[in-house]
């Protein structure tokens, strides 16, 4: 990979809200969850924790998806355009039909600072999202999800698991994957004001 190559890959990354139903292969989605654990972490610790979700467990999820909505559909009808707005909607009610729902989480312990454990988690979460690109696939992050924390990690099942009964597994967002059935126009990048030379 060239420069050019890498640079245009940064920068042709966008969020996917519209799948077509065909279902990328496990091998694919495994080569995916490689490189996000290629992503640097504090100490590392490697405290990133995935859950695939697919099939009918995709389809029982979509309740709580539209539920989530419910928590930031007044924030969006503020900043989004009607039309987007609406868009936007219909995503949370059917998660655009994405084949794969991959849950991230991260492990904190006290032998880590809060933050950097949930920024290693953060930089491994945009791994997925250029390896994804890179395997023809869209992506789409979203936060909405811990609107509902308590209800999805119930719905996952990770409230048995021994780390999250010590309250050291946190849900930090989860992300869409499937293959792109729209190409959506890329949002403006802001440069003012974003960086500082000292």
């Amino acid at each position: 990979m060239t420069k050019e190559d890498f640079y245009q890959l940064i920068e042709s990354r966008k969020s996917i809200r519209k799948y077509k139903t065909e279902i990328p292969p496990k091998a694919t989605i495994e080569r995916i969850l490689a490189a996000a654990m290629h992503a640097p972490s504090g100490k590392n610790r490697q405290n990133w924790r995935f859950f695939i979700v697919t099939g009918d467990k995709r389809q029982e999820y979509l309740r709580y998806s539209q539920k989530s909505w419910l928590g930031i559909k007044d924030v969006l009808k503020q900043r989004l355009k009607p039309s987007l707005y609406d868009f936007t909607e219909r995503f949370f009610y059917t998660l655009g039909e994405a084949p794969i729902i991959i849950f991230c989480y991260s492990h904190n312990t006290d032998d880590e600072r809060y933050l950097t454990s949930i920024g290693s988690v953060y930089m491994a979460v945009e791994n997925i999202n250029l390896a994804a690109l890179v395997e023809g696939l869209g992506s789409c992050t979203m936060g909405a999800p811990l609107e509902i924390k308590a209800e999805v990690d119930q719905f996952l099942g990770v409230t048995t698991l021994p780390e999250y009964k010590a309250k050291q597994l946190e849900l930090l967002c989860a992300v869409t994957i499937g293959y792109p059935d729209h190409n959506p126009p890329k949002a403006a990048r802001i440069i003012e004001d974003r960086v500082t030379w000292l």
